[in-house]
């Protein structure tokens, strides 16, 4: 066995004295070499930048979606928000989602469709889903594109009519629900539906309590205590604005269609520039009764209408919901799409008649639009005042049945309400509703506002009332949809409006979340004191909340001018 001689120089053979020494030497420069390195890490700890406190994108997001009715389905569709998003940015990814959302239902639909060749009522259903539902895709972009800039008012508007639209298909389908597809539609329409609420309710939020996200809430009413944009000085009732003080034809319709007229009315529209800027289109319509239909579409702007007089200039049609292929949104004898629409000194009718049910004369879906000087005529639904803001002075509507209605922001201001007969035998009774007015959200901008307005009854129904006083009972409105809200200012109610004022649309249905207001009126029929609980009496610091500047914005896009007339030069 070998062995392997001891290196003497080797520390592991020095003297146990020496190996001591050199065991303290190492333990000190390991010490040294420690301490070294802390101060070194100490100093960058000292000098380093940390960053900024942030809050999470879901803390953020839960708080966002407080402001809205369904929170839940709001926490799980904001998936796509960048750290520490805005307020707008959130706003607009809410947007998002439903516009993508919509998109899906846009293709439902026309699969739908594509199969329902042999169905007339799915192939109605299916056309108005898809005029309404690009109509809520324009909307959203809109709403979208406005509120970088701060236009609230205007996001909250388009925002609100993009929900209506969407339920509005909703509706259609309701009503050709006999296959599974289209039952998958609708059920993919509602969760759209609370989407787009959700996105509105969030606006809404951001509009009245700022860029505080915590200090949102979901939207309130009138009937919790809440009136928007009133107080001292916040508008006053007296607007007086209307038509511009001197328009100029671009083009005439006249009924022999001679001198280079136009012999429709729905001619001249086409002839109107799609997309224009703000310049108004003017078509002078001669004396004459036109018998058509007229559509107005969305890239259409700023078209304007000016006839020779009420009961002069008068387009007439005949269409009610009971015919194939008819529903009451297609009944229309005018239909508006295009904002910036004008219209003055004609009549628009329906003659269907009071045995057909649903026929409409206007439907008005066009923001910033005016109605001056002009008269409707129909029995049920005779106005469809359906979306966005709309202006009506001067005017006279006629009808019996819900004959103002719709989810639009109204104001008429200076207008006569009549009443007309709608019994086949004269000696039997009727319960009549002026309004039915259709808000299906608290947080929809829309309502009616009627401001020193005529409530009354054309002669022969007046006639008929005489006669049985008791049996002919005739009510301010009843509420078509949850949120229906529509208020009576300075108005005179005549005696054929009943003591209860106000009529139910069935059992207790929206009676706690509707709002039908009083202010001021006159005449017989305004007496409050045995109008029904569910209404109520407007209180004087909050009437101001219902002024054109308020309530549609309008002291922005009304003209101003008090006299109108037409330049033939």
């Amino acid at each position: 066995m070998t062995t392997t001689p001891r290196n003497p120089h080797s520390p592991l053979f020095l003297p146990k004295s020496s190996f001591l020494l050199f065991s303290m030497a190492s333990l000190l420069s390991l010490s040294l070499l420690s301490f070294f390195l802390f101060l070194c890490l100490s100093s960058a700890a000292r000098h380093q930048h940390k960053p900024p406190p942030t809050t999470s994108p879901s803390v953020i997001v839960q708080n966002a979606c407080k402001a809205t009715r369904f929170p839940e389905q709001c926490q799980s569709s904001l998936t796509k928000l960048p750290p520490d998003p805005t307020p707008v940015q959130i706003l607009q990814s809410a947007l998002s989602v439903s516009s993508e959302n919509l998109k899906t239902a846009q293709s439902m639909v026309k699969s739908i469709l594509d199969s329902s060749v042999s169905s007339i009522n799915r192939t109605t259903a299916c056309k108005v889903c898809v005029e309404v539902l690009r109509l809520s895709d324009y909307r959203i972009g809109l709403a979208n594109n406005a509120l970088p800039s701060g236009r609230n008012k205007d996001a909250r508007a388009w925002m609100s009519a993009a929900l209506l639209y969407q339920y509005d298909c909703w509706s259609a389908l309701k009503y050709a629900n006999d296959t599974r597809q289209v039952g998958e539609a609708m059920a993919f329409l509602d969760s759209l539906t609370r989407i787009s609420s959700n996105a509105l309710s969030m606006i809404a939020s951001y509009d009245v309590t700022g860029k505080d996200i915590a200090s949102w809430r979901p939207p309130l009413t009138e009937r919790d205590g809440f009136w928007e944009g009133s107080g001292s000085g916040s508008g006053s009732l007296a607007f007086r604005g209307g038509f511009p003080a001197k328009v100029k034809p671009d083009v005439t319709v006249c009924k022999d269609g001679g001198n280079g007229c136009y012999k429709t009315v729905q001619e001249a529209v086409n002839a109107a520039p799609d997309n224009a800027g703000d310049k108004k289109f003017v078509i002078y319509i001669k004396e004459g009764v036109y018998e058509e239909t007229v559509r107005v579409p969305l890239e259409k702007r700023n078209v304007v209408f000016y006839g020779d007089g009420m009961g002069k200039t008068v387009i007439t049609g005949s269409a009610q919901a009971d015919q194939p292929g008819m529903t009451t949104y297609l009944s229309a004898t005018v239909a508006v799409l295009g904002d910036g629409f004008m219209a003055k000194a004609l009549t628009i009718q329906n003659t269907a008649g009071p045995v057909a049910h649903q026929a409409v004369a206007l439907r008005s879906d066009s923001d910033f639009s005016v109605y001056e000087e002009c008269e409707f005529v129909g029995n049920q639904d005779t106005l469809y005042a359906h979306s966005l803001r709309q202006f009506y002075k001067s005017c006279r509507i006629l009808g019996n049945v819900d004959f103002i209605f719709g989810n639009s922001a109204s104001i008429f201001q200076d207008c006569q309400i009549l009443v007309r007969p709608r019994q086949v035998k004269l000696e039997s009774g009727e319960n009549n509703a002026v309004t039915a007015q259709g808000r299906t959200d608290p947080a929809q901008t829309t309502g009616f506002v009627f401001m020193n307005c005529l409530i009354n009854g054309t002669k022969e129904y007046m006639d008929l009332y005489h006669s049985k006083p008791q049996k002919h009972k005739n009510y301010l409105g009843r509420p078509w949809k949850e949120y229906s809200r529509t208020v009576f200012i300075n108005s005179f109610l005549e005696e054929l409006i009943s003591p209860t004022g106000w009529l139910p649309w069935g059992g207790n249905f929206a009676l706690k979340t509707l709002y039908y207001g009083e202010y001021a009126n006159t005449g017989p029929g305004s007496d409050l004191s045995q109008r029904v609980p569910w209404s109520s009496k407007v209180p004087a610091e909050h009437v101001s909340a219902y002024s054109v500047q308020n309530f549609i914005q309008g002291d922005a896009w009304i003209p101003s001018s008090l006299i109108s007339s037409l330049d033939l030069s």
